[in-house]
């Protein structure tokens, strides 16, 4: 995803992304449109406050003549006056803001909803090269950025306008001279707002680059925390996420630095607009120009104050706007990955599963040309189990990511039951296969929501019967709480065995008629573990088509066929017997293997 780190004509790009963003205001066009029709009146009645300001000076204070009793009176109707067109905007700001907040609250839900829809349909190549903090970033404060804009920002900027365009009306109408030396200084407003608004943009972006690199770095290193500790690395990791921290901080310095130099400008602005205020209109009522009364200063001297409220506010709304832009390339960006190759529009079908496998020529490669898999072909009858042995590196869980369609092929075929699996449908595809790989991921829960996956067509019975066909139910009910017991993330307080054998009462649970596939799951268990498991294996292998691909002895001496991968190529293929007998590369990796002492 490059889109966030590159510089793009922001001009045209803003326009295209406020396009989009304004796709999920779409649905609530009819709460933001009663929001927006708030801000007139709330605007009306707010800038109409000082008009009784005017009044209370000129008619009541400041008037010659009348009884003290009756001007009392008089500033006390004023003041209700006052306080019942207060209560009122009170109150439709109130309702204002309710809506306004209800509406961001589903705009914030939808977007993290299709950004989580959209991770759940990238193809897993993806994931190698995006680290997960960047990702999370996405989903937390970048949509948080977006949904800000979409309603305190777009709305608010509307309520800003309304508001500036009352406060020129009354102005206009008190004194239009007054108004018009106020207006002079909006040019020199605009000018600096627009030359700091370049650069506040930019350290956004900075911002939200450095962020996605902090939470990336932070997640590998808590997930990494065991290494870190055996390995006496501590202060190794706390420099290294110091200077992660740092260059956050400086971002953050930068942008705040900038930011800063907007309310000094509308201070000095909003100094110098009183100052000159006071001159004009005091110069006015010194020389006894009637266009100009007591109460209309105090009045103007009130709006000046007003007036540069909003225009602050619009400083705060360009800041929304700039961190939401940075924001929206990169979820954008996000969204506009390519997905999983999607299915044909009509997918074929299988009149009966059996579970033949055949890799015709396959070639593949996670980038450009740098093949892992090389011109490989065998075939699997319905029923037969093979190994797949070879070196670290070798290809060997390539081989089944490619028949799971995790990765798409770079050339050749796989067909399963003699139908391409790129003619079926993906979701049908792994229906069929029960994968158990070689580090099972354990979710937070509870032991038997591992096995069901929240499958409604489980029920407890039927999680119970795969933990007890693969031998999971031992261990499962030793423990306190039994099928119930918590299960803390990525199943902290398991050990590797009771992983695989969760993962095995899994994938019986799932997928009842299956093709197994076992990468090295006996690879890091004990051995009164692995007996389990082995027990587990020739059960649930009796009938099926298995692919164990396995460094234990003990696991490749029981298949019917051994499959032999050298640098992405399949070299040999046979029983055990024949492969020892024959003297091959085989037999050099059996005598290694056969020379390592026992656990």
């Amino acid at each position: 995803m490059n889109l966030p780190e590159t510089e793009i004509p922001t001009r045209l790009f803003d326009r295209v992304l406020l396009r989009r963003l304004l796709r999920y205001a779409r649905p609530h066009r009819a709460a933001l449109a009663a929001c927006v029709g708030l801000l007139l009146p709330m605007a009306l009645l707010t800038n109409a406050l000082p008009l009784f300001v005017r009044r209370a000076v000129d008619d009541v204070l400041v008037a010659s003549g009348g009884r003290p009793a009756d001007r009392l009176r008089g500033l006390l109707a004023l003041a209700g006056l006052y306080i019942a067109v207060a209560a009122v905007a009170f109150g439709l700001r109130f309702v204002h803001g309710l809506i306004l907040s209800r509406v961001g609250l589903r705009i914030l839900y939808r977007l993290r909803a299709d950004i989580f829809a959209k991770v759940l349909r990238l193809p897993l190549r993806l994931f190698d090269r995006i680290p997960v903090g960047r990702l999370m970033t996405r989903v937390t404060s970048d949509v948080e950025a977006m949904q800000r804009l979409l309603t305190d920002g777009l709305v608010g900027l509307v309520g800003d306008v309304f508001t500036l365009a009352g406060l020129v009306g009354y102005m206009l109408y008190l004194s239009p001279r007054l108004a018009g030396y106020l207006l002079l200084l909006l040019p020199f407003l605009f000018a600096s707002v627009a030359f700091l608004n370049r650069r506040i943009r930019r350290s956004h972006r900075d911002v939200r680059r450095r962020q996605s690199a902090l939470n990336a770095h932070l997640q590998e290193q808590l997930t990494g925390m065991t290494t870190i500790q055996l390995f006496n690395r501590e202060s190794h990791a706390a420099r290294r996420f110091d200077r992660f921290n740092a260059e956050l901080r400086e971002a953050f310095l930068s942008a705040i630095r900038w930011f800063s130099w907007l309310f000094p400008s509308m201070e000095a602005l909003n100094a110098v607009a009183v100052l000159l205020i006071l001159a004009v209109g005091g110069h006015a009522l010194l020389k006894g120009d009637g266009r100009v009364s007591l109460g209309i200063l105090v009045a103007f001297l009130a709006y000046i104050r007003e007036f540069f409220r909003p225009l602050e506010d619009l400083s705060d709304k360009s800041n929304i706007l700039q961190a939401a832009m940075a924001s929206s390339e990169r979820v954008f960006g996000l969204l506009d990955e390519p997905e999983e190759q999607p299915d044909l529009p009509h997918p074929l079908e299988w009149t009966g599963f059996r579970g033949g496998v055949e890799f015709d020529r396959v070639w593949f490669a996670y980038e450009g040309e740098n093949w892992v898999l090389q011109d490989v072909s065998f075939r699997l009858e319905p029923g037969e189990s093979v190994a797949v042995v070879g070196a670290t590196g070798a290809g060997k869980t390539s081989l089944i990511s490619l028949l799971a369609r995790f990765y798409e092929v770079s050339r050749g075929a796989i067909r399963l039951d003699g139908l391409d699996v790129r003619d079926v449908r993906r979701a049908e595809l792994r229906r069929r296969i029960g994968l158990v790989p070689q580090d099972p991921f354990i979710f937070t829960g509870t032991l038997a929501t591992n096995i069901s996956l929240d499958n409604p067509a489980l029920d407890r019975a039927a999680v119970r019967a795969a933990a007890q066909f693969v031998n999971a139910a031992l261990f499962i009910e030793a423990r306190p709480g039994g099928f119930d017991g918590p299960v803390l993330e990525r199943g902290a307080t398991l050990s590797t065995g009771q992983k695989q054998l969760l993962a095995l009462a899994r994938a019986v649970a799932q997928n009842p008629d299956i093709l197994l596939i076992l990468d090295e799951a006996t690879a890091s268990v004990d051995t009164e573990t692995e007996r389990l498991i082995q027990d587990a294996l020739r059960r649930l292998m009796k009938g099926r088509t298995s692919i164990v691909i396995a460094h234990r002895l003990s696991t490749i001496r029981h298949v019917d066929r051994i499959l032999v991968l050298r640098q992405g190529r399949l070299v040999e293929q046979g029983t055990h017997a024949q492969l020892i007998h024959e003297g091959g590369y085989y037999r050099r990796l059996y005598d290694l293997l056969a020379r390592q002492p026992p656990r």
